[in-house]
């Protein structure tokens, strides 16, 4: 049976000071490169026949680190922009803490995890959900009915966009749904339908 992961990347040097990075390209911190050897632990006895990842660099270098530990880096590696985190406009570069002082927190989780509202200049949900979700039904998808077991590293708000497809989450549940530094989640594949798994 064919299988998905989702792997968000790990923790980068912007994720460490707290800043807004959207589609800034930023590199991983040493505490995300060190934490690669445990993320890898998660796919002990997964098959994984094809890799997705964005050009962002701390999704490539998260793949790539993931990949090594697994003794799997020979694997092909599709990049792709529609998987890129989405943009924050204006407040990209700025400190998550001084954004919610000035906007206050309602205004800012908004803008981060509701499906319409846009950050100053920057995309929405809904923006990255355009890009990422027929992407995600043209390749990846179309791998998984064809039996292979695909990763996908991406960044946060590329991820959310599919589960929100591939879990029909409505529009306005989607804003409960954030996943963490270095987060996986696992789903089997069978008969057009997803499964999560523990």
């Amino acid at each position: 049976m064919a299988k998905l992961y989702l792997q968000r990347h790990l923790k980068s040097q912007w994720n460490l000071e707290n800043k807004f990075t959207g589609w800034t390209d930023v590199p991983l911190s040493e505490e995300g490169i060190k934490s690669a050897p445990e993320a890898a632990k998660q796919f002990a006895g997964c098959r994984i026949d094809k890799v997705y990842t964005s050009p962002l660099i701390r999704n490539k270098e998260t793949a790539n680190l993931i990949l090594n530990e697994l003794g799997k880096s020979d694997l092909p590696i599709i990049m792709d922009k529609a998987l890129d985190e989405r943009s924050y406009g204006e407040l990209q570069g700025l400190n998550k803490g001084e954004v919610k002082e000035k906007y206050g927190d309602e205004q800012v989780r908004l803008w981060r995890r509701s499906y319409d509202v846009a950050p100053p200049g920057g995309e929405s949900l809904k923006d990255v959900c355009k890009r990422a979700e027929p992407f995600f039904r043209r390749h990846i998808e179309s791998d998984l009915k064809d039996g292979k077991s695909v990763l996908v590293v991406a960044s946060h708000n590329s991820l959310r966009a599919i589960v929100k497809y591939i879990e029909n989450i409505s529009d306005e549940e989607i804003i409960n749904v954030e996943l963490p530094f270095g987060a996986l989640l696992k789903y089997e594949f069978d008969g057009g339908k997803y499964t999560k798994v523990a």
